[in-house]
């Protein structure tokens, strides 16, 4: 397995560890509701040094990433963040990602850990343009400090002011003692804070730095778990779970970020257009439980009369609502939030409905 550079750390520290994405990463430390609990009301630290990033240069960096990406890059001015996705050939997604744009002509894609070799492959083969691409995966690491306290232990650490760094925003400079280290105001856990990005050999420099800026407001290490129920909490899309290959980022609720604006011919443009005109076969829902019961990916949902209609993608027991909560695709017509519709658990017939996440409010 591979592993980042907080691996030892982690280890020591006594996480949970398995296989993810290639890499030995932590899946829990204390416990994954705890650790749910301290990033939604404190302080918790994600070690994603697994994640991929590309860097995009030159004068044809704009055309190249208008024609793989969704969204319309155009719009990005240096210091600002969007997420988007590749669309690929047959109307599904090959990964969803963020586009930062670093200077002009400048943009860093940070993709799943998951999909560094696909990704990768897929921008070269595409990259009739002649952008200057650039994988420096193996040379960044990334940590995600997130929660509502995160601000005030990170403000220690740099002269920068934060609060002047608004979300899906970035900015770069000194970092606790580092140069050129990319404060981002982003994260995959809807409750605030920041993702800092910088050079492998300064990890363990950051982590410390980190932890004692944080001691006063109760920071933890947090492992992957908990940062799946953050997610789901949110609403937020997992790619292999509520994203792949065939589904479309119209079925999945990301028109926003399917631009079909003047001069922006991105892969299969066409027939993702004749989708958001004319309707789609399905539709990916969030859903709460009414009976008492937690919804696992792969699950039949059914109507009334326990047809199958659709399939959960995600599901899990919520920690702060304590109800089962997941996303799954279903046909348009049951997509409406308040419909009740039913989840099959191992041939028990369980009431749920429709809802629009966010889940924790």
């Amino acid at each position: 397995m591979k592993t980042t550079p907080f691996t030892e750390k982690h280890i020591s520290l006594g996480a949970k560890m398995h296989e993810f994405a290639g890499y030995n990463m932590p899946i829990e430390y204390t416990g994954i509701i705890d650790e749910h609990m301290t990033v939604c009301q404190g302080v918790g630290v994600f070690d994603v040094s697994h994640m991929g990033e590309f860097w995009v240069k030159g004068p044809q960096a704009l055309p190249f990433l208008q024609k793989v990406t969704s969204n319309n890059v155009a719009t990005l001015t240096p210091g600002k963040v969007q997420y988007t996705c590749f669309p690929n050939e047959t109307g599904g997604i090959v990964d969803d990602l963020l586009v930062y744009h670093y200077e002009p002509e400048k943009y860093l894609l940070v993709v799943n850990a998951a999909n560094i070799e696909k990704d990768w492959n897929w921008c070269v083969s595409h990259n009739t343009e002649g952008a200057e691409l650039e994988n420096s995966s193996d040379r960044t690491a990334q940590l995600a400090v997130q929660g509502p306290k995160a601000i005030l232990a990170l403000q220690k650490l740099t002269s920068i002011n934060l609060s002047e760094v608004p979300y899906y925003t970035f900015t770069h400079g000194e970092f606790a003692g580092i140069k050129d280290v990319i404060i981002s105001n982003t994260g995959y856990t809807g409750a605030g804070g920041f993702e800092l990005y910088f050079y492998p050999e300064d990890a363990m420099k950051i982590w410390d730095a980190v932890f004692e800026a944080g001691a006063e407001f109760g920071i933890k290490p947090i492992g992957l778990g908990a940062r799946d129920t953050l997610r789901l909490e949110m609403g937020f899309c997992l790619y292999g779970n509520d994203l792949d290959d065939t589904t479309s980022p119209i079925e999945a609720g990301l028109g926003w970020i399917t631009k079909f604006v003047e001069g922006k011919n991105f892969t299969n443009r066409a027939m993702l257009e004749k989708q958001k005109a004319e309707g789609v076969s399905r539709k990916l829902v969030g859903f709460e439980m009414i009976d008492r019961g937690i919804p696992r990916h792969g699950y039949n949902l059914l109507n009334a009369e326990g047809e199958v209609i659709g399939s959960v993608t995600s599901g899990t027991m919520s920690p702060t609502r304590k109800i089962g909560i997941g996303m799954g695709y279903v046909k348009p017509e049951y997509s409406k939030a308040g419909t009740e519709i039913y989840l099959d658990n191992r041939g028990r017939k369980l009431k749920a409905v429709v809802a629009r996440p966010p889940f924790r409010k």
